[in-house]
C-alpha cells in the first residue's frame, strides 16, 4: 500500500480559531496537507477554554487541531506582516474565520494576497453573507437560529431547541472543505487561486433544505406524514418525526433511563411483521391499520402500539427483534456508549491519542476512508511547537533572528 497522502504537497497557512475553521484545517491536514497553524502569541483561545486538567491544552483545542503544526505569530508588527508576507507566498491555501474585514486591516486584502501569490486558494469563513447580518456575531447556536434549523427543531407545544450537532460551526467546515478541494482542482487547469467564502447561516440552511422543501409543500395542504395536527404557513416543529416519506419515532425502551429509546421507522413492507413482533397481529389485515394512507392519521396511536411493546424490554433486544424482520431502526446511542463502542474503535472512529501534556485523550478519528490514504490521528501541536522547524528550517532565518523575535514579541 502506497503511504502517500491526497494531499501531500500541499501547503495551508491556517490563521482559523475556535471551531469552524480548525474543523476544516484539520480535515485538510487529515487527507494528508501540511497544515501550520499560525497562531497570536497567545494562542488560539480554545487552549484555555474549558479545561478539565490545569496549564494544559484543553479538550476543546486538542479535538479540533489534530495533524497540525503550530507557529506562533504577531501580525501587527512590521516584522510579523513580513514574515506573514513569506508563509503565505509559500502556501498553496489559507484559510481564516477572523470577523469580517480583519484580515483586510492587517494590509492583507484579496488584491494583495494575489499579488502575493496567485496561485493561493483564500478561502474564509464567516457568519453571514453580504448583507443586514454580516456585522453580527456568529455563533453556532445563532447559525442554527438563523439557518431553518432550530424553527424546525423540538416539539410542537415546546420552544425552538438547538442540536447537539454542530452543524453550524463544524458543518461549516465540511462545507469549506469541499469548496476548497474544488477550487485546487480547478487551479490544475487554471493555474489561478481563488477566493472561497463560506457562511455559516449558509451552511446550515443548505442543511435544512428537507425543511424548506416542506415549507413549499404547505401551500397544497397539510403535512400528512408530520404528526402535527394543525398546520399555519410555516413548518412547524415535529419532535422526532422523520421528516421523509416513511413515518419514524423514537420509542421507550426498558428500563426506562435518558437514553433507552430506539429509533423505528415504519415501512409499508416491514408493517406486518412489526404487527406480530407487538402482538397485534390482526392490525396487518385491518382496513384501518393495513395501509400507509390508513396509519397516517394516527401516527401517535400506532407508535404508542409499539411502545407498549418495546418498553418491556432493553433497547438492544428491541433492536435485535426489529432487525430479526429488516424493520429499520437504531438505538440512541449515548456519549457514554459511544465512547465505549468497539466497532467504532474498530472503524477507526474513537481514538485514543497521545497528547505530550495530557497523557492521551479520546477523540474522533476521520469519517473519510480513502484506500490510498489512510488517515493516523496524531497529536495537536503545542503552541509554536514548530516555530523552529518553520522559521529556521524552511524560511531560513537564522538562530539568533529569531531569539531576537521572541524577545521582541513578534513569536
Amino acid at each position: 500500500m502506497t503511504t502517500e497522502k491526497a494531499l501531500d504537497g500541499i501547503r495551508v497557512l491556517d490563521m482559523t480559531h475556535v471551531q469552524s475553521g480548525p474543523s476544516a484545517t484539520q480535515l485538510l491536514a487529515w487527507l494528508g496537507a501540511d497544515v501550520v497553524k499560525l497562531e497570536a502569541t497567545s494562542g488560539d483561545i480554545t487552549r484555555k477554554q474549558l479545561r478539565d486538567l490545569p496549564d494544559v491544552d484543553s479538550l476543546y483545542f486538542t479535538m479540533l487541531n489534530c495533524n497540525k503544526r503550530s507557529i506562533t505569530l504577531n501580525t501587527k508588527s512590521d516584522r510579523g506582516k513580513e514574515l506573514l508576507t513569506e508563509l503565505i507566498r509559500r502556501s498553496d491555501v489559507l484559510v481564516e474565520n477572523f470577523g469580517p474585514g480583519a484580515v483586510d486591516r492587517m494590509g492583507f486584502t484579496w488584491d494583495r494576497i494575489k499579488q502575493i501569490n496567485p496561485k493561493l486558494i483564500y478561502a474564509s469563513i464567516k457568519g453571514f453573507g453580504e448583507g443586514p447580518y454580516t456585522s453580527f456575531k456568529a455563533y453556532e447556536v445563532v447559525a442554527q437560529a438563523m439557518g431553518g434549523s432550530m424553527s424546525t427543531t423540538g416539539f410542537e407545544d415546546g420552544p425552538p431547541l438547538a442540536t447537539g450537532s454542530q452543524i453550524g460551526d463544524s458543518g461549516t467546515g465540511v462545507h469549506t472543505v469541499a469548496a476548497i478541494l474544488a477550487a485546487l482542482l480547478q487551479r490544475e487547469r487554471s493555474g489561478r487561486g481563488q477566493r472561497v467564502n463560506v457562511a455559516m447561516q449558509h451552511s446550515v440552511l443548505n442543511l435544512c433544505r428537507v425543511k424548506l422543501r416542506d415549507q413549499q409543500r404547505l401551500a397544497h395542504g397539510p403535512l400528512g406524514e408530520y404528526p402535527n395536527e394543525d398546520f399555519g404557513d410555516e413548518v412547524p416543529r415535529s419532535g422526532n418525526a422523520s421528516g421523509g416519506g416513511q413515518p419514524g419515532w423514537a420509542v421507550k425502551c426498558a428500563p426506562g433511563g435518558p437514553n433507552d429509546y430506539v429509533y423505528v421507522i415504519v415501512q409499508p413492507v416491514g408493517w406486518e411483521p412489526l404487527t406480530k413482533l407487538i402482538g397485534r397481529p390482526e392490525l396487518a389485515d385491518d382496513p384501518d391499520w393495513s395501509t400507509p394512507e390508513a396509519r397516517l392519521p394516527k401516527l401517535n396511536k400506532m407508535f404508542q402500539l409499539i411502545e407498549e411493546w418495546s418498553s418491556t424490554m432493553p433497547k438492544w433486544e428491541v433492536l435485535g427483534a426489529l432487525n430479526a424482520h429488516n424493520i429499520p431502526c437504531g438505538p440512541i446511542l449515548s456519549t457514554k456508549e459511544i465512547v465505549e463502542d468497539e466497532s467504532l474503535a474498530a472503524n477507526g472512529m474513537i481514538v485514543e491519542v497521545e497528547h505530550p501534556e495530557r497523557g492521551s485523550f479520546t477523540t474522533v478519528g476521520s469519517p473519510m476512508k480513502l484506500s490510498d490514504s489512510p488517515v493516523e490521528i496524531t497529536s495537536s501541536p503545542l503552541l509554536g511547537e514548530h516555530n523552529e522547524e518553520v522559521y529556521i528550517g524552511e524560511l531560513g532565518l537564522g538562530e539568533e533572528e529569531l531569539a531576537l523575535l521572541k524577545t521582541n514579541g513578534v513569536i
